[in-house]
């Protein structure tokens, strides 16, 4: 399906190049090295998510990369169909196969235990290559829409957040985690010095997000967030972690390298924020939020809707 978008239309949105991003996430071995942030902000969003009753029959990982997540949401929900859906195909290739490999271990253990029982059906879930702004799934259909620091690399969030609202049944959920502004500020700070091109994404902050799902129609968002910062002892394991989060895919961005003298100023500046500890700091902005879907309040063609409690007299 195409994944090209009209010209921005909304002051929120970041010039993104789609295309880049999809290339800058087509090195699995290379964006591994920042899972470790993705699985603990995935902890905290489920401790977050064990506050909400929740049923749900078909969930949504939007943003799944290689799929860990479609696996914890399988086990918290077991009755639920997980349908995983990432713009790049070299990550779903590799959650293909974890899910492949997990489906095997399955089969052993039932073939072990229950040996007469044949063939198991295939592991609840499905993978999807898609845009979040142009999904592949029918209205009202989803129960619950989970994204796990995803958000952040979409150009649109006001068009995104209006799509899983139109597959999000009436009361489903979505839950979502993403970059806030102060993300990266030390490598941002650094680039500064050097001239005034984007290096680093303008990420949106926090309000508007929260204006964005009230105008999308959803209903009660919460919003929330906090600062992680982590340590790295060189200059060259932070820049590589950087460019593991997915680089620099504004379309804005200089096409050129940086000259040796450039690149020297700006470990300087790094070097600069050295703590006493000896430790390199980068700090993380993670923006929480969550919100429902109400009930219409009209029809399809515009007429109010009137709901009536009646109960009898006594």
């Amino acid at each position: 399906m195409s994944t090209s978008l009209p010209p921005f239309e909304t002051s929120q949105s970041a010039p993104i190049d789609l295309r880049r991003v999809r290339q800058l996430f087509a090195q699995p071995a290379l964006v591994r090295e920042s899972e470790f942030m993705r699985r603990e902000i995935s902890s905290r969003m489920h401790e977050r998510l064990a506050l909400v009753k929740l049923t749900p029959q078909r969930v949504l990982d939007a943003g799944c990369g290689a799929g860990p997540d479609i696996y914890t949401l399988q086990q918290r929900f077991s009755e639920a169909a997980v349908i995983g859906l990432d713009a790049s195909s070299a990550m779903l290739s590799i959650a293909k196969e974890q899910r492949q490999t997990a489906q095997l271990s399955v089969n052993r253990l039932l073939k072990k235990w229950l040996p007469f029982t044949g063939n198991s059906d295939e592991l609840a879930s499905d993978l999807l290559c898609g845009d979040f702004a142009q999904l592949p799934l029918a209205p009202n259909t989803i129960d619950l829409v989970w994204s796990n620091l995803a958000l952040h690399w979409h150009p649109q969030p006001d068009r995104v957040f209006a799509e899983w609202r139109r597959i999000l049944r009436v009361d489903g959920l979505l839950m979502f985690s993403c970059f806030g502004p102060d993300t990266f500020k030390e490598l941002r700070n650094a680039f500064a010095g050097i001239d005034g091109g984007a290096h680093v994404l303008p990420f949106v902050d926090m309000h508007d997000f929260g204006d964005m799902l009230v105008n999308a129609g959803f209903s009660t968002p919460v919003m929330d967030m906090e600062t992680i910062t982590v340590t790295y002892g060189t200059v060259e394991k932070l820049l590589a972690d950087v460019r593991a989060w997915g680089g620099n895919p504004l379309a804005t961005r200089g096409r050129g390298l940086l000259g040796r003298a450039a690149g020297a100023r700006i470990k300087a500046a790094l070097e600069a924020r050295r703590r006493p500890d000896g430790k390199l700091p980068l700090t993380f902005e993670i923006i929480y939020g969550h919100a429902f879907r109400p009930v219409p309040k009209t029809t399809s063609g515009g007429e109010s809707i009137v709901q009536w409690n009646l109960g009898k007299n006594r």
